[in-house]
């Protein structure tokens, strides 16, 4: 175990050529490395440049490079250094040499490096000091402070009389499961889990000491007028920007792609929502809210026919919430949003909580909330909110959320703005969450986001030309393979069109175009779209099986794309999202190849297994044991038929289309609804029960995960759409154990019935 005094580790590159030469340069650097292994420190020893990059790029926790430099070797020596300027820019580098070579290393080898260290000049030991006191300089300045402070207190052996109880974790060691539960997690973790009695630290909701200054720490980093850390949440962060800027009767824009926590926001303030529809594409796919829906005159008349907004009531919006990647991974321009919303709303609110990453890559430019220089943002523009889940596709503790502020018109003050807050938050925190916000900022900090994000597109993009150049192998020789969701094609700088997977790396990982859908584009399927709207993102990838055609009809075969999912499931390979025919994988910063490799030669033995039609029995237990009356004699290529033509006979993609195609009559608002609900005046009823019904509760079909019905929303006509479509997933979920729908709101009996939480007399 680490010691607690000292929990972090030191490491050094040392990079020398022929280190056991018995000269007195190779002398002085061996015992050089004696002495600071003596003081703790680990050293990597690489015996030329190339090892020395590979062992930097594998290894960010490197706090101190040594080089020896040799004049002949001077160019390979800069292109070394350049290489790690690259990926940081603060490390210490010191260059190891004789005096007499001082004049000869070359100018752009001394841009680059921190100090010298002239081997047979200074004594061993000053020299060791030096190089020990630029590793605590440099662990100085890369800790944020909230973590750094954390740290701090952990070290310092403390009796405490305060919460929590189990005191640095010593509770737990007075019993036999509390002493493995102490053991498993190990004892870090509960030294930093601390009260907010304990002042060195700050208070989270005071925003006072060493989390007030992260909090000012984070919005530099991230661009905002202001940050908030968030312990539970983006469905917190939601509802606390929103219980701060709305109240009862007020009117909210809402996109209908919108998180479950928009809903209990619109309950919890009273609010009413007026909706902004997306568009969705062949696949199912979730599309942006189309340009013409945003406009004033878009926003009026959905006002007006709202049913909630009655007389009396002020037909401004208050706040208009817009989410931001969408979950497939399609990113707005913000500024044609904004420029579009500011002409109904003073405050802007982007449902960031998949997008965190944004900021720190050219990539994006544009498309992510916090876009613009908070000292120059006009007080004329709207006031722009943003929410992100840190844990997500950051690196932070589950729970670990952000909110960020650019002030604007209309803006919410500080302290008006803490009142809702607070209401959200615990006063007893988990500090290492708040901790895990901090460490996550200094990630991205200085040429870090950069660095992480372009190696999670790099991955995206050799996984996506990977399978793009073996689906067109494929299909070349009429055979099959998977596809990706994404363009065919993409425009080189000079103008010439070339495939995919044919294009350079480097285009693709540093140009937006390639990214952009473009208007009329067959692949993407949202049609005449604004040109320069909407982006793809690299690292959301959605691998597409066979199955259905552009303009949206089923295929003579396809391979429902659950059957993949569960295929993967039985290999340890969990996917993010599925639809009819897509699987979502996200290139998150932890992707490596090894990882998407592994992903790969999974999908080619589930072709092989397909084109064998291997026994259900073998391959997939668990979807065997589920019913294995009806799987017992299947195989793979048996059981792919047999779901695919219930999804002809039950339509359900067309289903699925045409019922997020209209929106559900209000009869109630979302607080309303609630009211009864909690008044027990609701009951449980089966679709065919449920027509003309006002639902108690949101049903939420993932996929796409659009609520379908929201709380107080009319079911309608037991022939209606919305009952058709879930009429649909009923019926497939009843003929096909193993590969039901998750269906949010919707209760499933032992036979397979669906039912749904209605008000009664409604």
């Amino acid at each position: 175990m680490i010691d607690v005094k000292n929990p972090f580790e030191v490491k050094i590159l040392l990079v020398y050529d022929n280190l056991e030469a018995q000269n007195a340069a190779a002398r002085a650097v061996r015992k050089l490395k004696e002495d600071l292994q003596v003081e703790g420190s680990n050293i990597i020893v690489a015996d030329n440049l190339e090892d020395a990059r590979a062992i930097f790029y594998s290894d960010p926790s490197i706090q101190c490079v040594l080089i020896g430099v040799e004049c002949n070797k001077c160019a390979n020596t800069f292109s070394t250094l350049e290489y790690i300027r690259e990926h940081n820019s603060q490390v210490p580098i010191y260059i190891m040499s004789s005096r007499n070579m001082a004049s000869q290393i070359p100018a752009n080898i001394l841009d680059k490096v921190s100090d010298f260290i002239w081997l047979l000049e200074d004594t061993l030991e000053f020299i060791s000091g030096r190089i020990q006191a630029s590793i605590e300089r440099y662990r100085k300045f890369i800790l944020p402070p909230m973590f750094k402070a954390l740290a701090k207190f952990a070290k310092v052996h403390e009796y405490s009389w305060h919460t929590p109880g189990h005191t640095g974790g010593t509770a737990f060691l007075k019993s036999a499961a509390g002493r493995d539960f102490f053991n498993f997690f190990g004892e870090q973790i509960f030294r930093s889990d601390l009260s907010i009695s304990v002042g060195e630290l700050g208070s989270m909701l005071d925003h006072s000491g060493p989390i007030g200054e992260s909090e000012k720490y984070i919005a530099e980093v991230f661009n905002s007028t202001r940050s908030y850390h968030v312990t539970n949440g983006s469905s917190t962060s939601n509802r606390i920007i929103l219980m701060a800027s709305v109240t009862r009767n007020d009117i909210c824009l809402c996109d209908r792609n919108c998180h479950k926590s928009v809903e209990h926001a619109m309950t919890l303030s009273g609010a009413i929502p007026t909706y902004m529809v997306p568009s969705r594409n062949q696949y199912g796919i979730i599309g942006p809210i189309l340009p013409d829906r945003l406009t004033k005159e878009a926003i009026d008349k959905s006002i007006q026919e709202n049913p909630l907004v009655k007389e009396g009531i002020n037909r401004t919006p208050r706040h208009a919430i817009v989410t931001n990647s969408t979950y497939d991974g399609l990113c707005y321009n913000v500024t044609t949003v904004k420029n579009l919303l500011k002409q109904s709303v003073d405050r802007l609110h982007f449902d960031e909580a998949w997008y965190g990453y944004a900021r720190f890559n050219p990539m994006y430019e544009n498309r992510y909330a916090m876009c613009y220089n908070p000292k120059t943002y006009s007080k004329d523009e709207p006031t722009i909110f943003a929410t992100q889940s840190t844990h997500k596709l950051l690196a932070a503790f589950s729970q670990a959320s952000m909110i960020h502020i650019l002030d604007g018109k209309n803006s919410i003050s500080h302290e008006r703005f803490n009142e809702s807050l607070m209401m959200h938050s615990s006063t007893s925190p988990f500090y290492a969450i708040i901790a895990s916000n901090d460490i996550s900022a200094a990630m991205m900090d200085n040429k870090g986001g950069l660095t992480l994000t372009e190696m999670s597109i790099r991955e995206a993009v050799s996984f996506r030309k990977t399978v793009a150049r073996i689906h067109n192998e494929k299909t070349s020789n009429n055979d099959w393979f998977f596809n990706i969701w994404q363009p065919p094609m993409v425009k080189t700088p000079s103008g010439e069109k070339v495939l995919f997977f044919e294009a350079d790396d480097e285009l693709l990982v540093t140009n937006p175009d390639c990214w952009v859908l473009h208007p009329n584009e067959m692949w993407h399927g949202f049609g005449d779209i604004e040109d320069g709207y909407c982006m793809l993102d690299p690292i959301k990838v959605s691998v597409t099986t066979p199955g259905v055609m552009p303009d949206s009809t089923l295929a003579d075969w396809g391979i429902p794309a659950a059957l993949l999912t569960a295929y993967l499931d039985n290999k340890g390979i969990v996917v993010e999202k599925t639809t009819d025919f897509t699987c979502l994988f996200l290139f998150s910063l932890g992707v490596t190849k090894g990882k998407w490799g592994t992903l790969l030669n999974a999908m080619f033995e589930f072709k092989q297994d397909y084109d064998n039609n291997t026994r259900i029995s073998r391959i997939m237990p668990k979807i065997y044991h589920a019913d294995e009356k009806h799987y017992k004699d299947m195989g793979l290529k048996d059981l792919a038929n047999e779901m695919f033509a219930a999804m002809k006979e039950l339509q359900t993609t067309k289903s699925m289309a045409e019922a997020f195609s209209v929106l559900p009559h209000p009869d109630l608002s979302p607080v309303e609804t609630y009211e009864e609900l909690v008044k027990n005046h609701v009951e449980a009823l089966t679709l065919d029960e449920m027509a003309n019904k006002t639902v108690a509760t949101s049903v939420v079909p993932y996929p796409p995960g659009i609520p379908l019905l929201m709380p107080g929303e009319n079911a309608g006509a037991i022939d209606g759409k919305l009952l058709k479509y879930l009429k649909a997933l009923e019926g497939f979920d009843k003929k096909f154990a193993g590969f039901t729908h998750d269906t949010h709101g919707v209760e499933v009996s032992e036979d397979g019935t669906y039912r749904v939480l209605c008000l009664k007399n409604a």
